[in-house]
């Protein structure tokens, strides 16, 4: 293999969402292959003994989220064998050791979110969309959000939470009205139910937990006010629950915390102090299909759950009221499960995908499976050099270069500064096949974690109200330290790509300065006013993070809106944008191309059919091949040509 090409993205194989048999020791896990010619990911069940054997289980295209049943007599997992062409339906298998064949348990027309055995092994939980009317002609809608990234048209839905009775297949719908269930478990005993619940459709951040008798059927809400909660798990005894959440003291922007919580509610009582989100929002683009927990109370007593530091992702246990333990870490631990004495997970690092890898707390991890030893044999990836450097206000900013093999102080190569999303994600030892694409052929990658990004202090990365100032600064520092330490970049051919928030800054960017010769944006704001109103998450998200609304603060909207400096843009830029990105509406883009090609400038839409805000990283196999190429050429052409 020489250098690489928007096709090798195929020779990756994803493996993901582990979980352990508590009887044998077995892990199942989902391994997918990106099968170009078909179009289409290929995803099987595997499974793996603590010796490294690994076999196929499942005989599937389309089979994911495996889960052992408690009593390790049946596996089961989510598929779509008889329903393919149906967009949104998922099925639900089961299958024996040593069976041949797996029978399907259910269908859920409203697809399955999260699912979860009782621990009897008699029935399972599950929450799927009901309601809405994707068949009308005419759509009255008195709902919002009108649609979902991922999801369409969703008005008129809600996601409630079902159970289906193993033996006989019966499934009974348990929850219903105006409320969302975003998230449950079973008691250890498997006669109550502990839900998330959304409590406002106007603020569908706002959470509470719910405790669902299923024998009396009453439910009883534990907390006085809603928090933003993302998951919780029972303790082993029963009685007490752990949740990751928080209280929004800084917005949006506040980190995910760790809280323990009695069965008959009240206060809750935070048991983690770090001042780090416990959280996974590391960047990767080699991640596939996946159920797992991040956060898990196993029978032996110990919380299981990640946490954001720096670049990295770790995973931490801990047992209430005690000091907790760093099990991982050097990588991004992505997905994993627990049980007494053994923790299953995938783990990558920026220059090797993700694998599975197995730890006995008290000894070292082991590396249970090698898909891609024979791409990394043949890639020979080089690994980034991480940098960091104290910005003008005093606080230090962390990034990355990853130098590619033509480039040296005889020969200085063009390098392309990528900007991340969220904005509250993180680059680091996440997998970037995009990064080594471009590295590999002629290009220096910058990547940094500029204000705003997680893996850091709350307050480093509460940026609300300072789009575009703090964050704009750090990136621009970086790339002028990068720049003073690196005798192999051409300062005067530099690039600048980012998707979502990082599509946003890459706008804001050629706005405020031509020191850049191209651009890339994608899945882009370029218009803060009509992303409010168009968008998913909007006109919340918005609020949120420019502390006010359009109609309140107009000014404030267009003086961070991108497309009001645009008679300052003279870079060259590529726009890509997805067709059914309902996360940043195609209004973005169809605002920013016009403003630009009506000025004379230069400027290139690239529109994905059939694709949503997700296109990098779960879009359509050819699609993504497609979009590598369009960004490697764009860059080829000018800071090369």
């Amino acid at each position: 293999m020489g250098g690489l090409e928007p096709r090798d993205i195929g020779k990756l194989v994803l493996v993901s969402d582990p979980h352990i048999n508590r009887s044998t020791r077995d892990i199942a896990f989902t391994a997918t292959r990106i099968n170009l010619d078909k179009d289409r990911y290929e995803s099987s069940i595997w499974l793996v003994d603590l010796s490294g054997e690994a076999k196929g289980f499942t005989r599937g295209v389309n089979d994911r989220c495996p889960r052992w049943s408690p009593d390790s007599r049946l596996l089961s997992f989510i598929s779509k064998r008889e329903s393919d062409e149906k967009p949104g339906i998922a099925e639900l298998w089961l299958m024996k050791p040593g069976s041949a064949e797996p029978w399907k348990l259910l269908v859920a027309e409203g697809g399955i979110r999260h699912y979860e055995w009782s621990p009897d092994s008699r029935k399972i939980l599950f929450i799927s969309r009901v309601g809405g009317g994707e068949k009308e002609d005419v759509r009255i809608i008195d709902d919002v959000p009108v649609w979902f990234n991922g999801e369409g048209w969703i008005h008129g839905t809600r996601r409630h939470l079902f159970i289906v009775d193993v033996p006989s297949g019966i499934v009974e719908q348990v929850t219903s009205g105006d409320q969302e269930v975003l998230y449950a478990s079973w008691s250890p005993d498997s006669r109550k139910i502990a839900m998330v619940v959304s409590v406002d459709r106007l603020k569908p951040f706002l959470t509470n937990i719910e405790i669902l008798d299923l024998e009396t059927g009453e439910r009883k809400t534990l907390l006085e006010k809603p928090m933003v909660i993302r998951d919780l798990a029972w303790s082993p005894e029963g009685g007490r629950l752990v949740f990751r959440g928080h209280a929004m003291p800084r917005g949006l922007s506040s980190h995910l915390k760790l809280w323990l919580i009695g069965e008959d509610g009240g206060e809750p009582e935070r048991i983690s102090v770090i001042d780090l989100d416990i959280n996974n929002m590391a960047n990767s683009d080699a991640r596939g299909p996946s159920c797992a927990r991040s956060l898990i109370w196993s029978p032996d007593g110990y919380i299981y759950y990640p946490v954001a530091a720096g670049g990295e992702v770790h995973l931490y246990r801990v047992k209430p009221h005690e000091e907790p333990e760093k099990l991982v870490e050097g990588g991004v631990v992505d997905d994993f499960d627990a049980s007494e004495s053994l923790v299953a997970y995938t783990y990558m690092r920026a220059d090797e995908p993700p694998e599975l890898y197995a730890l006995d707390p008290g000894e070292g991890p082991v590396k249970l499976t090698g898909f891609n030893e024979y791409f990394l044999s043949k890639a020979k990836l080089k690994r980034p050099e991480k940098f960091s450097f104290t910005a003008t206000d005093g606080v230090a900013v962390e990034g990355w270069v990853l130098r590619s093999k033509a480039c040296s102080a005889q020969n200085p190569c063009p390098a392309v500064l990528e900007i991340h999303g969220g904005p509250a994600t993180q680059y680091g030892e996440g997998f970037m096949f995009e990064f080594h694409l471009l590295a590999s052929n002629g290009f220096a990658v910058i990547y940094v974690n500029p204000r705003g990004s997680d893996g850091y202090s709350e307050e480093f990365r509460d940026i609300r109200g300072r789009y575009g100032d703090r964050d704009y600064q750090d990136l621009m520092e970086a790339l002028d330290y990068v720049l003073s330490q690196s005798d192999f970049i051409d300062p005067r051919r530099i690039g600048v790509a980012g998707g979502s928030y990082g599509g946003f800054m890459t706008n804001w960017i050629i706005g405020h300065t031509n020191r850049f010769k191209a651009a890339v944006t994608q899945r882009s704001i370029s218009n803060w006013t009509s992303f409010y109103g168009t968008t998913d998450i909007g006109w919340y998200f918005a609020e949120d993070q420019l502390a006010t609304t359009p109609w309140r603060s107009h000014e404030e909207y267009w003086f961070r809106s991108p497309l009001r400096y645009v008679d300052g843009v003279e870079t060259p830029l590529l726009i890509i944008h997805s067709l059914e990105d309902y996360r940043c509406w195609l209004d973005q883009a169809l605002q920013l191309y016009t403003a630009l090609k009506i000025r004379g400038k230069k400027v290139r839409l690239a529109l994905f059919p059939g694709e949503n805000h997700d296109l990098s990283r779960s879009g359509k196999p050819k699609h993504r091949v497609e979009r590598l190429k369009l960004i490697l050429e764009w860059f080829e052409e000018h800071l090369k040509g």
